[in-house]
């Protein structure tokens, strides 16, 4: 009993100081709410973003700030056609006596932006990619882990597509969202003006440490869940397979192909995380609905036919709900 008091004490705690945390980033960014949500979702649930918008909409201002209210080590990767792995991974050089020495790259932060990553080469990407995935870096045969909490927002232009090296959809699986970031309203714009063209300096104050992080990230990992909600998940994600029995009619004519295993785990691990923030401390199906599209958006391949028609990802994620 007392065990389960903790838990929920904890839970509580966490509701608390995320809206502490929106707060201070709302000092700094403005009128980005869903995409602030998703953002800090992404990171109390162990996971990667990939974050879709053109350019000049604050994507290394919104996280560096977010980094700044969580206290941690920040690294941006702007990729380039010529970026090599040993510039994102660090490399073995000789020092002054002549041994060999091992110089971190930009990777060994606690939150990297990697800016534009498709336009560099698929060997510096599967190189970051690697990263993601296990944590830790092999250069000259040795490992070196990675400081935890580790979170990877990748960008990608959505406009200009010459010379780029579109991410496979193997790797596109690795990110647990994909967030589509659009221009701001007109209010919001005025107010963006208002707050960036003046000499006034906006202080983020440290809201969460690293300790901290890690243990709301276990927290969203030991957050109950029932079988009916993991059945909606999982019977969600065979729906957008057109080979499956439970597929409709909708999936069979538009999609080319599904989501995998992975995003049913996702929508389950995000269910939980976004059950936390409403201040529930057990998911149900509207969470799972709540972070459909930004899971499986990247998950679903259209056919031709669905391109021609001009049915886009997010209608047959609708449709599919």
């Amino acid at each position: 009993m007392e065990e389960v008091k903790s838990e929920v004490a904890l839970a509580n705690k966490f509701f608390e100081d995320f809206n502490i945390l929106k707060k201070e980033i709302s000092k700094v960014i403005i009128g980005q709410d869903e995409v602030v949500n998703l953002l800090l979702t992404s990171i109390f649930c162990q996971g990667h973003s990939l974050l879709v918008g053109v350019p000049g909409l604050a994507k290394t201002l919104l996280i560096s700030t977010i980094s700044s209210a969580l206290d941690l080590k920040f690294n941006r990767i702007q990729f380039t056609p010529d970026l090599m792995p040993s510039d994102i991974l660090g490399a073995e050089t000789l020092d002054k006596d002549r041994n060999f020495k091992f110089i971190q790259g930009p990777i060994f932060a606690n939150i990297i932006l990697a800016d534009e990553i498709n336009r560099t080469p698929p060997k510096t990407q599967a190189a970051l990619l690697e990263a993601m995935q296990e944590y830790a870096v092999t250069v000259a045969g040795q490992t070196f882990p990675l400081q935890k909490p580790f979170f990877v927002l990748a960008t990608q232009n959505p406009i200009e597509q010459e010379g780029t090296y579109p991410l496979p959809e193997a790797q596109l699986d690795r990110f647990l969202f994909n967030i589509q970031l659009s221009y701001p309203s007109f209010a919001s714009e005025v107010d963006i003006v208002k707050g960036t063209t003046t000499d006034e300096q906006k202080i983020v104050n440290k809201v969460l440490g690293a300790e901290e992080v890690l243990a709301y990230q276990h927290l969203v990992r030991r957050v109950p869940v029932a079988d009916n909600v993991i059945e909606y998940a999982v019977n969600l994600v065979h729906k957008t397979r057109f080979d499956s029995e439970r597929a409709p009619a909708i999936t069979k004519e538009y999609v080319e192909w599904g989501a995998g295993p992975r995003a049913s785990q996702n929508l389950i691990i995000a269910a939980k995380c976004n059950a936390l923030l409403n201040n529930k401390y057990s998911p149900d199906i509207e969470d799972v609905k709540a972070v459909s599209k930004p899971i499986l958006r990247h998950r679903i391949v259209r056919n031709f036919k669905a391109e021609a028609e001009g049915i886009t990802i997010d209608k047959l994620i609708e449709e599919l709900l």
